[in-house]
C-alpha cells in the first residue's frame, strides 16, 4: 500500500469517527484494540523471561495449537513438537543446568494489529548470551518477524521466526551468520504502517459489553503503565551516568533497595547501595551502562501500586585500569503512587552473572548457587492462565513484598455531561496509545538504518521533520533526508557485508495532553558484525520528537549524541580503549560499515565536512554551539571514549522535578532555528516532567 493510500484511508476513517457523536460502543472497541497491542508485547517479553530460566514447556504453551517455531534452519510445528525442540536445546531437561546461561534479550518492537483486531505481527531484535555450564560461551543475534493470534479469547504466538544475523564463540567473538553476506529480512510493515500500530476500525462498533466506568479504568491502566515505564527508564538513564541524587529522588521516602538479598531502606540506604557502583558522576574511562530489556509492567487494582520485572544487561568497567565486566541481573520492582506521582517503593535486583570481560560468562561467573533461584514472575502464564511451575532443583524467590500493603485510591470524577465525558475518554486513550505509536516509529527508524533503507527511513519523518546526519547537521523534509543519506552511503542493496544495529532501547516517552506530540529519549545499543572479523559494541543516546500527522505517527526531530563508549578489538573490548587523536576514523580494530570514497563514477561516499561541502545541511552541527560541544564534527575539542562526553536531557526528574545540568525542553536545533519547533506548526510541546496522574 502506498503512502498516499495509507494516509487517505486513515484520514477518511478518522474523519468519519471525528464527525460522529461520541459513542461508548466505539470507545469499547478502541480500548480492546489498544489492549491487544499491549497483550502482544507482554506475551513476547514473557517468552524472553521464561527462556532465561529454561522454562521450555511454559514457552511452548505461549503458542497457538498450530503454532510454528522457526529458528534459523530448524522448524517445529505444533505445541508439542515446539516444546520438544526447545527442551532439546536445553539439554533435554526443564530448567537450565547449573552454570548454564540462556539470556535472550528480545525487545525493540514494531507491532501492528490487523484491521479486524484478531491477529497481529511483530518485529523484534534478539541478542542472546549463552553458556553450557561447562566453560563454553557464545553470542547470537538476529531479528524476529512474528505473528500472533487470538485463540479462545487469549493472545498467543502463531509463528515465531528468528532470522540469525551473527553468531560466535565468546573466545573468538561473533561474525556474520555462516560467514556470509547478510540479506535484508522482509518487513511486515512499510514506513506509514509503522506509525499506525492500531489501524482505525471500519464499520459500526458492536454494543459495548461492559459499563463505561470499566472502560475508563482500563484506559487508566494503560496510562499508568506508561508512567511506570517512564520512571523505570529514567532510573536506567540516571544510573548509566551515576547520577545518584536523581536516582535517590525516584524512591519513596520509605523506599527499599534490595541487592543480592540484602535490603537497604530510606534515602541513605538507597544511596549506600548505589555508591557500591562507584562515586557519583563518571570520570575518564568509567563505564556504568545498565540497560533494561523485556520489561513487563502490571498495575494493581486500586491504581496506587504497580510492579515491573525485566532483564538488566550491564556493560561495566574502567578503561584506565583495563578492566571490563559483563553483568546480567533480573529486576523485580514495586511502585507506589503518592500525590499523583509514581515512585519506587521497592527495587529488588537478583544477580544472574558477573563476568570478567577477558574470560566471558562461560568461565567467569557468580557463585553458582545464584542460578538455582528464579525471581518470581508478575503473573500466571498469559496463555494458560495457570501458575508457572519451577523445574526440579529450582525455586522462586521475591514473590512477597518487602514493605507493607498499599491502599487503593478513590478514582477521579469524570465529566458529568456524557458527550464531554466520552470526548475526554477518547483523548485519554489517544494519549495512552501515543506511547505505542512512538515506540513503533522509534524502532522502525533503527531497523531501516540497520539495513541502509534510506527512502523508507526518510518517509517516517513528518512533512517538516528534521534528521541529524551524524557529524554534519540537520536536514529537513523526507526528500533532503533521503538525498543526504544517499550521498553518504549510496543506494540500498539486497545484502550487506557488515551490520551495525541501531537498537533504540529503554524509551522514555512524554506525551502532550492532546495526544498529538511526544518527546522520546532512547539508548542506542549498537552491536556490530562483519564477515571476516569479530564484532563489537558501542552506545549512544537519541533525543527525539514525534507528531501525529494525518493519523500517522512520524518523527519530527531526531538528534543523536554519539558515541558515549565504543570497543576496539574484541579481545579487549571497551576496557581496552585509550585516548587517541581526533579523527573520523573508527577506533583501531573496530568493526564499522565500509565507507565508500567519492569519485565521479560513483557519486556518493561523502561524510562530515565533505558532505557539508557537497550538500549543505539546513542547520550545521557547528552552528549549535554548546549543544554540540566536544561531539565529533561539533564545536570545541573533540572527545572520544574513554573521555566522557556531556549528556543533554529533555526531561526533568520525574519525581522531584530536579533539572539536569544540560537541559533543553525543545528540539536540539530549535534555539538556533526557532521555526523547527513543533510549536510553530500547530503542535503542543510535550511536558518535561514531573507528570502527575489524575486517576
Amino acid at each position: 500500500m502506498t503512502r498516499s493510500v495509507v494516509i487517505a484511508t486513515a484520514c477518511i476513517l478518522l474523519s468519519v469517527r471525528a464527525g460522529a457523536q461520541p459513542s461508548a460502543d466505539a470507545l469499547a472497541r478502541d480500548v480492546e484494540r489498544a489492549e491487544a497491542v499491549r497483550a502482544v508485547k507482554t506475551l513476547q517479553r514473557t517468552y524472553a523471561q521464561y527462556s532465561q530460566y529454561g522454562l521450555w514447556n511454559e514457552m511452548a504453551a505461549l503458542f497457538t495449537d498450530d503454532g510454528r517455531l522457526t529458528i534459523g534452519d530448524d522448524v517445529a510445528t505444533g505445541r508439542t513438537p515446539i516444546a520438544a525442540w526447545l527442551t532439546s536445546q536445553g539439554g533435554g531437561r526443564q530448567g537450565l543446568a547449573p552454570g548454564a546461561v540462556h539470556t535472550q534479550l528480545i525487545d525493540g518492537p514494531v507491532v501492528n494489529l490487523s484491521a479486524d483486531g484478531r491477529t497481529a505481527k511483530g518485529r523484534w531484535y534478539g541478542f542472546f548470551l549463552n553458556a553450557d555450564g561447562a566453560g563454553q560461551a557464545s553470542v547470537d543475534g538476529g531479528m524476529f518477524e512474528n505473528e500472533y493470534a487470538v485463540q479462545n479469547g487469549v493472545w498467543k504466538i502463531r509463528s515465531l521466526h528468528f532470522y540469525p544475523q551473527f553468531t560466535g564463540a565468546y573466545e573468538t567473538g561473533w561474525t556474520n551468520w555462516k560467514g556470509a553476506n547478510l540479506p535484508i529480512i522482509p518487513y511486515h510493515f512499510n514506513a506509514d504502517e509503522s506509525g499506525i500500530p492500531i489501524p482505525p476500525a471500519a464499520g459500526a462498533a458492536p454494543a459495548a459489553a461492559v459499563p463505561l466506568a470499566d472502560l475508563e479504568r482500563r484506559i487508566a491502566v494503560m496510562t499508568e503503565e506508561n508512567l511506570v515505564r517512564n520512571l523505570q527508564a529514567a532510573y536506567g538513564h540516571y544510573v548509566n551516568r551515576r547520577m545518584w541524587d536523581d536516582v535517590v529522588d525516584l524512591f519513596a521516602v520509605n523506599g527499599v533497595y534490595e541487592a543480592a538479598g540484602k535490603a537497604h531502606t530510606g534515602p541513605a540506604g538507597v544511596r549506600a547501595v548505589l555508591e557500591r557502583m562507584g562515586p557519583a558522576g563518571l570520570t575518564h574511562g568509567v563505564l556504568n551502562d545498565r540497560l533494561q530489556f523485556d520489561t513487563v509492567v502490571t498495575i494493581v487494582p486500586g491504581g496506587r501500586e504497580a510492579y515491573a520485572r525485566g532483564i538488566e544487561l550491564g556493560l561495566l568497567g574502567e578503561a584506565d585500569k583495563s578492566e571490563g565486566f559483563w553483568e546480567v541481573n533480573v529486576f523485580r520492582n514495586r511502585f507506589v503512587k503518592e500525590d499523583g506521582l509514581w515512585k519506587i517503593r521497592e527495587m529488588r535486583v537478583f544477580p544472574v552473572l558477573r563476568s570478567d570481560y577477558r574470560e566471558g560468562w562461560g568461565k567467569s561467573r557468580l557463585d553458582p548457587r545464584q542460578d538455582r533461584v528464579i525471581p518470581a514472575f508478575l503473573a500466571h502464564n498469559p496463555a494458560t492462565g495457570k501458575p508457572v511451575a519451577a523445574p526440579e532443583g529450582l525455586s522462586f524467590v521475591g514473590a512477597s513484598p518487602l514493605t507493607g500493603a498499599i491502599a487503593g485510591a478513590a478514582r477521579r470524577v469524570p465529566p458529568a455531561e456524557m458527550a464531554s465525558r466520552l470526548a475526554d475518554d477518547a483523548r485519554r486513550l489517544r494519549m495512552a496509545t501515543a506511547y505505542d505509536g512512538a515506540e513503533n516509529v522509534s524502532t522502525t527508524y533503527g531497523m531501516y538504518a540497520d539495513d541502509f533503507q534510506w527512502p523508507p527511513m526518510a518517509a517516517i519523518f513528518g512533512n517538516k521533520g528534521a534528521k541529524q546526519i551524524p557529524f554534519v547537521g540537520y536536514y529537513k523534509g523526507a526528500e533532503r533526508i533521503a538525498r543526504a543519506t544517499y550521498l553518504e552511503w549510496g543506494e540500498p542493496t539486497d545484502t550487506r557485508t557488515t551490520l551495525s544495529w541501531h537498537w533504540r532501547t529503554e524509551p522514555a516517552i512524554l506525551v502532550a495532553a492532546d495526544g498529538r506530540s511526544a518527546n522520546l529519549r532512547t539508548y542506542l545499543f549498537q552491536p556490530r558484525s562483519a564477515k571476516d572479523r569479530p564484532g563489537g559494541l558501542s552506545g549512544a543516546m537519541y533525543l527525539d520528537q514525534l507528531v501525529l500527522e494525518d493519523g500517522v505517527w512520524r518523527l519530527w526531530s531526531l538528534s543523536l549524541n554519539e558515541p558515549y563508549f565504543s570497543s576496539g578489538d574484541w579481545k579487549t573490548g571497551w576496557a581496552g580503549m585509550k585516548d587517541r587523536p581526533s579523527t573520523f576514523a573508527p577506533a583501531p580494530g573496530a568493526v564499522a560499515a565500509a565507507r565508500p570514497t567519492p569519485n565521479p563514477n560513483r557519486p556518493y561516499g561523502y561524510f562530515g565536512a565533505d558532505l557539508v561541502a557537497k550538500y549543505a545541511p539546513d542547520v550545521a552541527i557547528t552552528a549549535l554551539g554548546v549543544r554540540q560541544e566536544h561531539f565529533r564534527g561539533g564545536t570545541g575539542e573533540e572527545w572520544a571514549w574513554p573521555k566522557i562526553l556531556p549528556m543533554w536531557w529533555h526531561y526533568k526528574n520525574p519525581v522531584s522535578g530536579r533539572a539536569p545540568e544540560l537541559f533543553m525542553p525543545d528540539c536540539t536545533p530549535c534555539e538556533m532555528a526557532p521555526d523547527m519547533s513543533m510549536t510553530k506548526h500547530g503542535y503542543v510541546l510535550p511536558p518535561t516532567g514531573p507528570v502527575k496522574s489524575d486517576e
